[in-house]
């Protein structure tokens, strides 16, 4: 390989981590080392990419073989409690396989006194990556405008619902993240080293995300403003059962409401930095988009109540 860094890439099986894969696959300049928990998945991985490997954030014993010879990790957990004792373990076997620059996916948390249970749960995390001395780079995206589409679905049945009523929030797309964890793994920790980017491109309130998707699906999707005790009911779920994370995304949406974090609903956009251009506006994703947003628009209709 002589000097050419191995980049381990967490998350390829899921939208972000397929962006970013999708960026750097054909990138010589680094080698590309994606990985899967699913041996299916695995086998899918093996034949689309030249280095794919068993990798699962809860059985600590396929980390060794996984990290061997790696340079650059990017992690990206999944959305559960056990975030926080994947993260863990894996710092710790990044830092005996003495990995030289160690990325990862965080929220959008400028205040450090936090007490959402999922943003606090990041912070945590960042604090022990720091403690790890392994030259390290975190990614802060705001709320992401592909769960419009994705699996929040906040597009459906001709309306856009969100737990935080009406108040301004912080929109960025995935696209915009992709790009960034792409040009930073690729760079290297000589650049990006001890940096903390951030990204939340426009605010909007529900009512205005909702005049840009209509306008653009060419369909009238009405806001749907939902209290964050609605929540569990929404996503039918029974929230004493549920796992801690979503109770997280409750909280997150009651301290948007009372104005303890109000600072979700601020534009801080480092694209400008990386890229010296904006991150993709809500209209230009939707038009990115646009046929998923027609189908949540249409869908179902005679449902609607």
């Amino acid at each position: 390989m002589g000097n050419v860094p191995v980049v381990l890439l967490l998350g390829v099986t899921g939208q972000l981590g397929k962006l970013i894969a999708q960026k750097m696959r054909n990138d010589k300049s680094i080698t590309l080392r994606v990985c899967a928990r699913d041996d299916n998945k695995l086998s899918k991985l093996r034949s689309e990419f030249e280095q794919a490997v068993k990798l699962d954030l809860d059985d600590p014993s396929t980390f060794e073989s996984a990290l061997k010879g790696v340079d650059r990790v990017f992690l990206l957990t999944g959305y559960t409690f056990a975030m926080v004792t994947q993260s863990k373990t894996f710092v710790d076997a990044a830092r005996k396989a003495k990995v030289k620059h160690f990325v990862q996916l965080g929220v959008f948390t400028p205040e450090f006194d936090c007490t959402d249970p999922h943003f606090a749960w990041h912070q945590m995390i960042q604090v022990y990556i720091k403690h790890s001395e392994i030259p390290w780079t975190f990614l802060h995206p705001n709320v992401f405008m592909q769960n419009l589409t994705g699996s929040f679905g906040l597009v459906k049945n001709g309306k856009v619902r969100w737990w935080c009523g009406d108040k301004p929030c912080g929109w960025v797309a995935l696209e915009d993240v992709a790009d960034a964890a792409a040009k930073i793994l690729t760079e290297g920790e000589k650049i990006h080293a001890s940096k903390e980017y951030w990204f939340s491109s426009e605010v909007h309130t529900l009512t205005e995300v909702a005049r840009v998707l209509s306008d653009v699906a060419g369909h009238t999707i009405q806001a749907d403003p939902r209290k964050p005790e609605q929540v569990f009911d929404d996503m039918g779920m029974d929230e004493r059962y549920a796992d801690p994370y979503f109770i997280g995304v409750k909280e997150f949406c009651q301290q948007v409401v009372d104005g303890r974090m109000s600072y979700i609903g601020t534009v801080r956009d480092d694209m400008k930095l990386l890229f010296n251009r904006p991150g993709l506006s809500l209209r230009d994703w939707a038009k990115l988009h646009k046929e998923e947003l027609i189908e949540g628009a249409v869908s179902n209709r005679a449902a609607v109540r």
